[in-house]
């Protein structure tokens, strides 16, 4: 097995190991970043408004995704080249799955807006009702499914073996953010429902009054 692994993946190459970083790093940063941001509107307040600040976090999030594919593109060519899968599955297989997975993205974006795909609830930017629709009636995080699919079709593609072992690490490290960002995200609206039922407890109670 030892050997297999050796032969499929070059552990010798710099690009594989600034690929994990740079894979690691996204949801890493844009955590820290966002939890300053409910703390201390750090963004909000260098820009005027939370949400220039947010549409900044975007493109900063965008630009360092690409950074990320860019690295991780690098990476899978750097990397021993073998068949995985028997022709004509080896085009058919990865098109599929690229596609379904960018049309999970796609369309979590479209549903979400800017502002609630990039993190807009941390800069008090909150959706007035939870997305239902396609795709979160199908998956509870399509966003981060959809991308770990991309990961997957790129190495398959490519017939890269070790961008399947680099896939398995985007899901290890998707799983990881998302037990910090959905809790926090589930708090920041608990708050405004609790701010909510205050408020309308008061104003029934000074109608009362009246």
């Amino acid at each position: 097995m030892s050997n297999t692994l050796a032969t499929a993946v070059d552990f010798s190459k710099t690009s594989l190991y600034i690929s994990l970083a740079s894979i690691a790093f996204n949801p890493t940063a844009w955590n820290i970043v966002a939890r300053n941001e409910y703390h201390n509107k750090t963004l909000t307040r260098l820009f005027g408004s939370p949400r220039t600040g947010c549409y900044f976090l975007a493109l900063s999030i965008f630009g360092f995704g690409i950074l990320r594919d860019s690295l991780y593109h690098q990476a899978l060519m750097d990397q021993p080249q073998s068949p995985i899968l028997p022709e004509p599955f080896n085009t058919i297989v990865p098109a599929i799955l690229f596609l379904a997975g960018q049309t999970l993205v796609i369309t979590s974006t479209w549903a979400l807006g800017i502002t609630g795909t990039f993190l807009g609830d941390y800069f008090g930017i909150l959706m007035d009702h939870r997305v239902e629709g396609f795709p979160f009636n199908v998956l509870r995080d399509p966003m981060y499914v959809g991308s770990t699919m991309c990961f997957a079709a790129t190495a398959l593609w490519y017939e890269r073996p070790a961008g399947l072992l680099v896939t398995a690490y985007v899901y290890v490290v998707y799983l990881l953010a998302l037990k910090y960002e959905g809790p926090w995200t589930d708090m920041i609206y608990a708050s405004r429902s609790s701010a909510e039922t205050k408020a309308n407890g008061s104003s029934t109670a000074s109608k009362k009054e009246l």
